[in-house]
This record gives structure tokens, sequence and C-alpha cells, in this order.
């Protein structure tokens, strides 16, 4: 089991004080954009930090939306979306090179994720845009992360026509539904505090099974575990599921 942040999300004077701590305990870091968070001098220190610890760099897309911190979803044309994708993941990847170093993988962000994981012709609309990056390059193809959910070889199926490489993720810190998504963040208990988190980890690192919202136990077949760079006591539970790993 792999473990992943999102980071590269400070912005102009907003800064998100976790990026160096949390950067020593993760094998993969998601790094913003710009069009939820993020600029061209936090991901280039991103970039830095990432390539210092040897860790894998994914591209963090969003909708535009940083008033919202790309938590609002948006009805937005395939093609427009697809546009919005590949321009993202172009700016770092093009930032990455400078550097030495290159973006394997692609994990939308905040509701994009969510409409990518519920929505088929989101889901489409992301892979196309992924896809098409693939086939213009040289480089290993990049991967799509996604939701690891009772769907996984429905998407597995999916990506096969884009050949598209897939991680699956599953959550630490986030409360689950019974349908095996997240529970939203409107909703009170849907981050989960230090402990919880780390017991959540735990129970999905031994078992491959969530507890949901209402006590349902669900199979999870995950190869990577979030901990979000701005949950309280980030730098704590990552250090504490790296210990457990």
């Amino acid at each position: 089991m792999k473990l992943n942040c999102d980071l590269g999300e400070s912005f102009g004077a907003w800064s998100m004080p976790v990026e160096s701590a949390i950067m020593a305990e993760i094998d993969q870091a998601n790094i913003a954009c710009g069009f939820h968070a993020g600029d061209p001098l936090v991901m280039k220190q991103a970039l830095f930090l990432a390539k210092t610890h040897g860790v894998a760099i994914g591209a963090h897309p969003a909708y535009p939306d940083l008033q919202g911190f790309g938590r609002r979803s948006m009805t937005v044309a395939a093609d427009e979306l697809i546009a919005m994708i590949q321009y993202q993941v172009s700016a770092l990847s093009g930032m990455a090179a400078l550097h030495g170093t290159m973006v394997s993988y692609v994990k939308p962000h905040g509701a994009l994720y969510n409409d990518m994981m519920k929505d088929l012709n989101v889901r489409r609309a992301v892979m196309k845009s992924i896809g098409e990056i693939n086939a213009q390059s040289s480089q290993e193809p990049l991967a799509l992360m996604v939701q690891a959910t009772a769907k996984n070889d429905e998407i597995k199926e999916e990506a096969k026509g884009w050949t598209l490489p897939l991680y699956f993720e599953a959550f630490s810190d986030r409360r689950y539904t019974d349908d095996g998504l997240l529970q939203s963040r409107a909703i009170e208990g849907a981050v989960l505090d230090e402990n919880a988190a780390l017991s959540q980890a735990e129970q999905l690192i031994e078992f491959g099974t969530v507890t949901t919202a209402s006590g349902k136990t669900l199979k999870i077949e995950a190869d990577s575990l979030c901990v979000h760079g701005d949950t309280l006591g980030a730098v704590s539970i990552a250090q504490r599921i790296r210990a457990f790993l």
C-alpha cells in the first residue's frame, strides 16, 4: 500500500504549512495545478520537495474554482473539460521537466474527482484527456488515480479503451457512505479526527475493509491511501500510518 497526499495547495498569501514535513512520509504527491489552488512558485517548490524525497509526482487538476477550493461541482462540456485537464497536466509536466523529473499519474481534485466517480460521462472525459496526452508522449504512460469501490473491474474495462494504467485509492481521513463513496464534507464527522483516521487506515491496510457511517463493512481493494494535506493533524496521521506500514 502506497501513501499519497494532496500538496502544492498554497496560493499567494494563503499557506498550507505541511508540505515539507509530510513529504518525507509519503510515496506519492498530488500537486495542485493552479485551478483550485497552487501558483507557479508553489508548484516549483512542491516539485523540488518531491524530487528531494524521491516521491512520485501526480498532477492534481480541478475545476476552475479558486474561491471554493475546487470543491464545488460544475457543469462543463466534455471538450472544455478535456482541455482544462490537459492544460493543467501540461503545466505541471513542463515545470517538472525543468527540475529533471516527471509527472507519472493524474489524480483529479475535489468535486471533479467526485463527479468522475459518479458520472460516466465525466469519467470518460477525464480518461480521454489523459489518453490523448499519453498518445503523444514518448515517456511512460500517465496513470489515472481513481477511488477504489465495488466498481473497480468496471473502471478497469473503461480504461482499457485508452490503455490507461490505474491506481485505486482509499482514504484514511474521510467517512465512507454505504455505496462506497465519500460522505459530503457538509455533514458533521465526514472528516475524521487523527485517531479515527489512523484506525481507518489500519483497517484498510490490514483487512482491506472500511466501516461506513452507518456501520456497514465494505471491501476496498486499493493500491494507495490518501491523507489530505488540509486535514487537522495531517503530518502526525501520515507519520503514524508510515510507522504502521
